[in-house]
């Protein structure tokens, strides 16, 4: 790792080197899903749960055409399965994918080491044990702070996933979006078009959609201009905007909120949020290395609320503007993996887009 600290496992998968920046994901299922995240781009994952590969592959439960991470890190490798209507088992599943893996790791220390460290970049090597040389590779390695991403896993064209009779036309802005995300959108009766992360205003202007969602993605949302200059031109448009996740600190940053790197992240299923507009508390599904800054917040407090904190440590989860129909999420509300408990938020924003589209 960057710090000079090292851990030694067993590989499986191609042989080879790769490196990304190490964060840990405490869900205790859902790895196919995780893994095939494109917000997880750039990243080497370590698994908390002890076994990885014991319920298979199963190809729908992917959340891109691809895996995502740059490498993972476990504790217990399985290559046998026990669910009968998984198609592969996990080592020709990233044999497909080119995945650099290693296994017999203590994940414990190591998960222990990066709680109290912080992410920083690290290297996994299967074909090269000289340390100095890896460190040195290592030491090219771009910072996760300032760097852009959402460009290299956004769709590369405009599609649309249309229905019979739909109630409204949504807009997603592509920065890494999840399979979910449309999904969750086209049970609610939308027909839903997906756009490139760059696509100009005018281009989507000339689709006269009824709402916009920002999706989620990877990297550095501070490094994003131009998705910054799209969103603010939007507010122009007076459609309602959904964010979530990365798309929720892009439009913080179109208001003039800034966002920082946070010292380790949140990722998991299991994390507890309070809607402080209702009072509920709901679990959530998490994926995020940035949030928003809480004193940037108190500073635009008669322009924006704060809706949602995260009830481990009180970071900034969801926040609505006052004088816009605009709202976004810090964490995962399509829910894949993870619990259900925040899936109204789909609701609650077709219901604001068919308000202002009916008015």
């Amino acid at each position: 790792m960057e710090d000079g600290t090292s851990f030694e496992g067993t590989g499986v998968g191609p042989k080879g080197t790769t490196i990304g920046e190490i964060c840990f994901n405490t869900g205790m299922t859902g790895y196919q899903e995780v893994f095939t995240d494109p917000s997880y781009f750039g990243q080497v994952l370590v698994t908390t749960v002890a076994h990885i590969g014991n319920y298979g592959i199963k190809t729908e439960d992917q959340e891109s055409s691809k895996i995502q991470i740059s490498g993972l890190v476990c504790k217990n490798l399985s290559s046998e399965y026990s669910r009968a209507i998984a198609d592969k088992d996990i080592h020709t599943y990233f044999a497909e994918n080119n995945l650099i893996c290693i296994f017999n790791v203590d994940t414990r220390a190591l998960v222990k080491h990066v709680r109290d460290k912080g992410a920083m970049n690290c290297i996994i090597s299967t074909d090269n044990l000289d340390f100095e040389v890896l460190k040195k590779t290592l030491s090219k390695a771009p910072s996760m702070q300032g760097l852009e991403l959402a460009s290299k896993v956004t769709t590369t064209s405009t599609y649309t996933v249309d229905i019979e009779n739909p109630i409204c036309h949504i807009g997603v802005l592509d920065f890494g979006t999840k399979e979910n995300i449309v999904n969750s959108l086209k049970n609610l009766g939308c027909k839903v078009t997906v756009f490139p992360a760059k696509t100009p205003i005018n281009e989507l202007l000339n689709f006269h959609l009824d709402g916009f969602l920002l999706s989620n993605g990877p990297g550095d949302p501070a490094s994003m201009p131009y998705a910054i200059e799209t969103i603010q031109a939007l507010f122009q448009t007076q459609k309602p905007i959904f964010g979530i996740c990365l798309g929720h600190q892009l439009l913080a940053l179109a208001n003039g909120i800034a966002t920082y790197k946070m010292h380790n992240g949140h990722r998991g299923a299991n994390h507890p949020v309070k809607n402080l507009l209702t009072g509920h508390c709901e679990i959530t599904s998490q994926n995020h290395g940035f949030g928003i800054s809480e004193k940037a917040l108190e500073q635009k407090s008669s322009e924006i609320e704060i809706t949602h904190i995260n009830l481990n440590d009180d970071t900034v989860e969801g926040i609505k503007m006052r004088n816009y129909p605009a709202f976004s999420v810090q964490y995962h509300p399509e829910s894949n993996p993870g619990p259900h408990d925040s899936k109204y938020l789909f609701d609650q924003f077709v219901d604001l887009v068919l308000k202002v589209k009916n008015n």
